[in-house]
């Protein structure tokens, strides 16, 4: 994605790339949290002697570069934020691209990147890139793709934009869908040391599609730390390149992380704050806010005792994964006949990471145990759900 940059940059600097965990060939180490990415990439920058640096990153790169920025700031000397944003839409959107990653692999997501990526002219210019585009998403590692949907859905940095005190550059595509022009003005507008620069012509990958422009926007900000680019760029008239594509191999893969032990919750308002969290991982924003929204004075105390016993203690025991625990929850919901839940337990494993496959074997095993009559109306249940939750949007 940077090859284009690398040449003139590297007049100037050192140069270090990295790979996402799974993507372009890195060892697959799946990081489901962007603090974990941007630890592991301190770690490899460590051993390689890297103590204080300049960083550029675009979309979940420059998450990790907001995180480091927040949590070790003496490292930073300045940063690059584009097509990024404070938070990454939704983390339903994000927990259901890994839904229909799992039910139908990457082909799905492939096919559609280059309408996310790229701007219609560019698109039909440059078939070569748009393919390279489509094959970099197919040839990830399907669980790496998952737990980084997983990080950009708990990522939400934006009561914490203040904090961050380096000299910072939000650079966006004017036709960006996907993290746009609004989500880099609320950027420039929280962070204190910040300036927008808005690129004329480009969508989501700017730095594919506008070369130039990203070229001369990174060596001014390296630089100065500090110019104001809100003047307008001038569009290339012809969208080609002189120099043929040919990716280069980055440096160096971030590295694994070593899993530490979470901080056992003790006080009540640990244990409603964290169950608010587990509920909401695995049922859903929707799900919880409409719960939340539909309580009254009668039914309060009774979503407290819900939020606090059965997803502050009990889905946060450790002794269970939460693939686990779905089967589990499945298995009683239909045991019991209280059907009118399954619909929401069955989006719930889909978004712990059941496959539709697994979801069938924990059906027919209650057909067993728990009889034919219950048995076929949850399958019923079930298979609407599954085929609303893993269809591809058109």
């Amino acid at each position: 994605m940077w090859d284009r940059q690398i040449p003139e940059l590297s007049q100037h600097w050192r140069i270090f790339r990295y790979d996402l965990p799974g993507h372009g060939g890195a060892p697959a180490y799946p990081a489901a949290a962007v603090t974990d990415l941007a630890d592991r990439l301190l770690a490899t920058l460590d051993s390689v002697g890297v103590q204080r640096f300049g960083y550029a990153g675009c979309s979940i790169g420059g998450a990790v570069g907001a995180d480091l920025a927040l949590r070790h700031p003496h490292r930073v000397a300045a940063l690059v934020l584009v097509a990024a944003s404070p938070r990454f839409g939704t983390a339903d959107e994000f927990r259901q691209r890994g839904v229909i990653v799992r039910s139908n692999g990457l082909e799905p997501i492939a096919r559609t990147s280059p309408e996310r990526w790229f701007t219609p002219g560019f698109a039909a210019a440059q078939p070569a890139i748009v393919e390279w585009a489509v094959q970099m998403v197919r040839t990830t590692d399907p669980g790496c793709y998952i737990a980084s949907c997983e990080a950009l859905a708990a990522f939400d940095i934006r009561t914490e934009l203040p904090r961050i005190g380096v000299p910072t550059l939000v650079l966006v595509g004017a036709e960006d869908k996907v993290t746009g022009p609004a989500e880099a003005r609320t950027l420039v507008a929280g962070i204190p040391d910040a300036r927008l620069a808005l690129v004329p012509g480009a969508s989501h990958l700017a730095p594919v599609e506008q070369p130039a422009a990203v070229t001369d926007l990174l060596l001014m900000h390296f630089s100065t730390a500090w110019q104001d680019t809100l003047a307008s760029i001038p569009v290339p008239p012809n969208p080609g390149f002189a120099a043929p594509f040919a990716p280069v191999v980055p440096v160096a893969e971030i590295t694994a992380s070593v899993d530490l032990p979470d901080a056992s919750p003790t006080g009540r308002t640990d244990r409603y704050e964290r169950g608010m969290k587990v509920r909401r991982e695995v049922l859903g924003d929707a799900h919880v806010d409409a719960a939340t929204a539909a309580s009254d004075g009668f039914t309060d105390d009774f979503q407290d005792l819900l939020t606090r016993y059965a997803w502050g203690e009990i889905w946060s025991r450790e002794g269970l994964d939460r693939r686990s625990r779905s089967c589990v929850s499945l298995t009683a919901v239909v045991a019991s006949g209280h059907l009118g839940g399954l619909a929401q337990h069955v989006r719930a494993a889909l978004r712990n990471g059941l496959t539709p496959v697994e979801i069938k074997e924990v059906l027919l095993q209650t057909a067993v145990y728990c009889g034919m009559p219950a048995a076929g109306a949850a399958f019923e249940i079930a298979q609407s759900v599954i085929q609303e939750e893993t269809t591809p949007p058109a």
